[in-house]
């Protein structure tokens, strides 16, 4: 007997491949599936559901996802935003499930997907070594790719691309240059463990942000720690002919427990002397703010918050530079100016 089905995308911006799967394995059941961005019921649902899912990824979505569960108390929902996630396999019994139904993203011209799952580190505050355990291959470039007339844009949502076997990370390098493709790797590189041979690898074929205008690989320096092992890497990576000003380096702030504004600003600073392009991601509170660690600026009051939007913006690069102590946040105009501008001078 075929099901109505509800699928809810609960938030976050890129198309979701867990619910492009769930819409493929019902609709080749001959379900009759809904598709929304609505987490609560609305004028257009149906009166009754045989299944409803949602996703949500962000855990800035609690209160949505608390919403969602009152609205649809028997809801089936996945997603890291989730604190009892579901995956797709799971739902459908299962090991892999790599088919995907592009049609509820109408508008949604690139090809997204995985060549690997997992990852070769294990990250206190990261999730995929308990969702996707180590690296193992699963698509190849051909099985990600659209075809037709579509163009050749590639989102790749790898972990950790370089963790698969080797020859099969060389294999999607040879597809994808063969192929002509432009590849954003969207999850980012790990340049602590990156070597020259994959180093000259992704200076050979064309890495692109996600929205194919700008030469741009991402990467990510979260402990200070990693420093040497983090330089050692954006090193190999300059010798291969990648520039620095190309990585987009999203810096991890608010988890150490030791952290303070000295040792915070020691980091962005270092990324900024080697002209990369920090990102700060807030972990935890936004609102909270650091000891100054012996950082002589006055900005013990101010939150990692603020400093997250001091630096999207680009105040740090405006001419001339606005000084975090000095940075309002509420700014527009020359004191607010938007992160995109600046950031693509460096493309």
């Amino acid at each position: 007997m075929t099901e109505v089905v509800r699928v809810t995308h609960g938030d976050g911006k890129l198309p979701n491949l867990a619910l492009m799967k769930i819409v493929h394995w019902h609709r080749t059941r001959g379900d009759d599936v809904v598709f929304t961005w609505s987490a609560e019921r609305d004028l257009l649902d149906r009166p009754h559901y045989d299944r409803v899912y949602g996703s949500f990824t962000f855990s800035t979505s609690a209160d949505k996802v608390s919403r969602f569960r009152a609205t649809w108390p028997d809801a089936i929902i996945g997603g890291t935003g989730s604190s009892t996630p579901i995956t797709v396999e799971q739902i459908i019994g299962l090991p892999e499930y790599e088919h995907y139904d592009y049609s509820v993203y109408p508008a949604e011209t690139r090809s997204i997907g995985f060549t690997a799952r997992g990852c070769r580190l294990s990250c206190k505050f990261c999730v995929v070594p308990t969702k996707e355990g180590r690296p193992r291959s699963v698509n190849t470039i051909a099985d990600i790719w659209r075809g037709g007339d579509l163009p050749r844009h590639l989102i790749l949502l790898d972990n950790d691309f370089f963790g698969q076997p080797a020859e099969q990370w060389r294999a999607r390098i040879r597809e994808i240059a063969e192929g002509g493709f432009r590849v954003c790797f969207m999850q980012g590189i790990n340049t602590r463990l990156i070597d020259d041979e994959a180093a000259e690898a992704l200076a050979s074929i064309q890495y692109y942000d996600d929205g194919f205008k700008h030469r741009r690989l991402y990467t990510a320096w979260d402990n200070l720690k990693d420093e040497q092992v983090f330089f050692r890497g954006v090193e190999r990576l300059e010798r291969a002919g990648i520039r620095p000003y190309r990585l987009f380096v999203y810096m991890l702030v608010g988890f150490d427990k030791h952290e303070t504004w000295a040792r915070l600003f020691h980091r962005f600073n270092r990324m900024v002397e080697r002209g990369l392009l920090p990102y700060p991601m807030v972990y935890g509170d936004r609102t909270r703010t650091l000891p100054l660690g012996g950082w002589n600026e006055p900005i013990e009051h101010r939150t990692l918050g603020e400093f997250q939007r001091w630096v999207i913006r680009g105040a740090y690069r405006a001419n001339p530079p606005i000084p975090f102590r000095d940075y309002d946040v509420s700014a527009k105009g020359p004191r607010g100016i938007r992160h995109p501008q600046l950031f693509e001078e460096a493309a």
